[in-house]
């Protein structure tokens, strides 16, 4: 694919290139997150959800997919 379709990300740190119009809920399934034990933060702001199928990323757009760990 030509690389001016291509974006560059950061998500948890590492950097990452995707297509462009690639959307956050996208990237979700691309890594295999399991959706209900996460929390995503898109350039240090908490994402609702319910809209990752509406949020399209943005070159250099910085992602952190933070994991619930239970305990007691």
């Amino acid at each position: 694919m030509n690389k001016k379709n291509k974006i560059k990300i950061v998500v948890n740190g590492k950097l990452l290139t995707v297509n462009q119009k690639f959307s956050l809920k996208n990237l979700i399934e691309k890594l295999k997150v399991p959706i209900n034990k996460v929390a995503i933060e898109l350039n240090k702001e908490i994402v609702n959800k319910k809209k990752l199928s509406k949020i399209f990323l943005k070159n250099k757009d910085k992602i952190e997919i933070v994991h619930f760990i239970g305990g007691g």
